[in-house]
């Protein structure tokens, strides 16, 4: 077992390696001619991003709770009911059929049902206003001591990026180990089974769950990193409202074009003890993946990049005549 793990690891290691040193190269290789122009276009996003930021921070006088809340309560939730209310209308009418066709599991929630779907959103709700919403003062103050959340002054677009990975790398960590956690007997019968009552999920189920669980693994793996980053509050914004989104597409159900594909975590919800993370890294280390692996979920996970849906183009076996 350890050998399989460390041959895992070694795995692992040598796909990044690959793709970092790939992507290094490329990098050089075009650095020398587009540095020029791609200096001029950083200059000019640079200075139109920090002097929409000073509007804002001064139109809101400085009252640094308020652009707090307004960054990560109202933006992201507004990014996340946008989103979701799309999807909604199509889980409830079957239409448009643009999005209906890319279902991924085939036959279900066709149409949703209402009723349940009432309760999930009710939950949700509850989960943002009494749970996501206190959570966020203890952050405010942990912010404050930094120093440079409500900075005049915005971070760097390079800077940014390195926050970015830093906040992912954290969310992988914390979301994997704390949701296996929940998938234990005894938290799985009195938590998390709340949220696996979507055995085909849907965009809202996103933060379906029960308020122990909403803390654990919504909550905390995505409000983590920008405590530990200090990081200013327009890339907290950023970040919240990418979370959510990215979450609500792991959750829809549909398999839609050019987005990030979804099939990892919904077959989670399809097999209940496959596919606990984010990224799929950890889950290939601790070999939580190896059903997923050997299923046609794992040959359409992939960004699609037509307009012919994945099951359609990579379709399941027909079964076996008993």
């Amino acid at each position: 077992v350890a050998c399989s793990q460390e041959e895992k690891l070694w795995d692992a290691m040598k796909i990044t390696a690959c793709g970092l040193g790939t992507g290094l190269l490329i990098v050089a290789a075009l650095s020398n001619s587009v540095s020029w122009y791609k200096q001029n276009i950083w200059d000019t996003s640079g200075h139109f991003w920090q002097t929409t930021w000073l509007k804002f921070y001064h139109l809101f006088e400085g009252k640094e709770w308020t652009i707090f809340l307004f960054g990560t309560a109202l933006v992201p939730s507004l990014v996340f009911w946008c989103f979701n209310g799309i999807l909604m209308v199509a889980d409830v009418t079957g239409k448009p059929t643009f999005i209906t066709r890319y279902r991924i599991q085939l036959g279900k929630n066709d149409p949703v049902d209402t009723k349940k779907l009432r309760q999930a959103i009710f939950t949700v709700l509850c989960n943002q206003f009494c749970i996501s919403l206190p959570m966020l003062v203890p952050m405010f103050y942990i912010m404050k001591g930094w120093g440079n959340t409500f900075s005049k002054e915005l971070p760097t677009f390079r800077w940014f990026l390195v926050e970015l990975s830093v906040f992912t790398l954290i969310e992988e960590i914390l979301f994997y180990y704390t949701h296996r956690l929940v998938h234990l007997p005894l938290l799985y019968k009195h938590i998390h089974k709340k949220h696996h009552e979507w055995t085909a999920p849907i965009g809202v189920i996103s933060i379906y769950a029960h308020p122990v669980e909403h803390i654990l693994s919504n909550a905390l793996p995505v409000m983590t990193g920008p405590m530990i980053m200090g990081s200013h509050i327009v890339s907290i914004t950023v970040w919240f409202s990418l979370a959510l989104l990215t979450t609500s597409i792991s959750h829809c159900g549909y398999h839609l074009p050019f987005l990030p594909s979804p099939e990892f975590h919904d077959f989670h919800h399809l097999k209940f003890n496959q596919c606990y993370g984010v990224l799929g890294v950890l889950d290939y280390l601790h070999g939580t993946d190896t059903v997923f692996r050997q299923s046609k979920a794992y040959e359409r996970h992939r960004v699609l990049l037509s307009l012919t849906p994945l099951s359609e183009s990579i379709p399941e076996a027909p079964r076996r005549a008993e």
